[in-house]
């Protein structure tokens, strides 16, 4: 069974590797679901490690439906990794309604080419899974990473299965979301031949801050932050 971890730093990817993993996903903020990792990161990936990895190409946190300034910066992210050596391209653009923008996904899916392109968990957003699937078979999506529309990959256990019937080798179902040690080999048991998990261990660096850094407003997912014209000429004016 390949398995491949989601790797949010350097230290994590190599890791993987020594680990023996068979594949990375390498991106940034797992906090928020992962954004794409920083051209520094990926070169440095490219450059010390021999594992095939993945890169997402996700450019902010919150939604999927993205501005057309925020889809030329993807375009832009998706030809450095070319570049730099990637293995793949894991992406993924919504419409308003939480269908899969076809047109956009197709072009980001060409421009990927000829590395191999996974449709990431957007997919759990979408109203109609039947009618996404079969049009990301119809783009040439290698893979779709899912938790089969739940919380945990292992809720989701019977809408993957569904999935997987569905695609009929035509596409590979990718199982993700809360896949551990207790429960990675009930997807095996059930038939899948990849499995994406971070198997993440949380070691102590600091003690706690005076001051922290972190923001619960911006772990909102249904609200994205942006500067405000209006404020910032209005302190300009206050300034002056």
């Amino acid at each position: 069974m390949i398995v491949e971890i989601c790797a949010s730093s350097f230290t994590s990817a190599y890791n993987a590797e020594q680990a023996g993993v068979h594949r990375i996903e390498l991106c940034s903020e797992l906090a928020v679901g992962g954004i794409t990792p920083s051209y520094g990161l990926i070169k440095q990936v490219s450059e010390a490690l021999s594992i095939p990895f993945f890169v997402l190409i996700r450019p902010r946190s919150g939604d999927f439906t993205y501005s057309n300034e925020e889809f030329e910066i993807m375009k832009k992210d998706i030809k450095l990794c070319r570049e730099l050596g990637c293995s793949g391209i894991v992406s993924g653009i919504l419409n308003a309604d939480f269908s899969i923008d076809v047109l956009r996904t197709q072009e980001l899916v060409e421009l990927s080419k000829p590395l191999p392109f996974v449709f990431h968990r957007a997919f759990d957003w979408v109203p109609d899974t039947h009618k996404a699937l079969n049009s990301l078979i119809d783009m040439g999506v290698h893979r779709v990473l899912t938790s089969g529309q739940e919380a945990t990959a292992l809720k989701g256990l019977i809408n993957l299965k569904k999935l997987q019937e569905q695609s009929n080798g035509g596409i590979t179902i990718l199982p993700g979301g809360g896949i551990t040690l207790e429960n990675a080999l009930t997807f095996k048991d059930a038939g899948f031949k990849e499995i994406h998990c971070s198997l993440s261990t949380f070691n102590r660096t600091i003690s706690s801050p005076n001051i922290p850094m972190n923001s619960k407003a911006h772990f909102d997912e249904t609200k994205i932050a942006m500067s405000d014209t209006d404020k910032i000429k209005a302190l300009l004016r206050l300034l002056n």
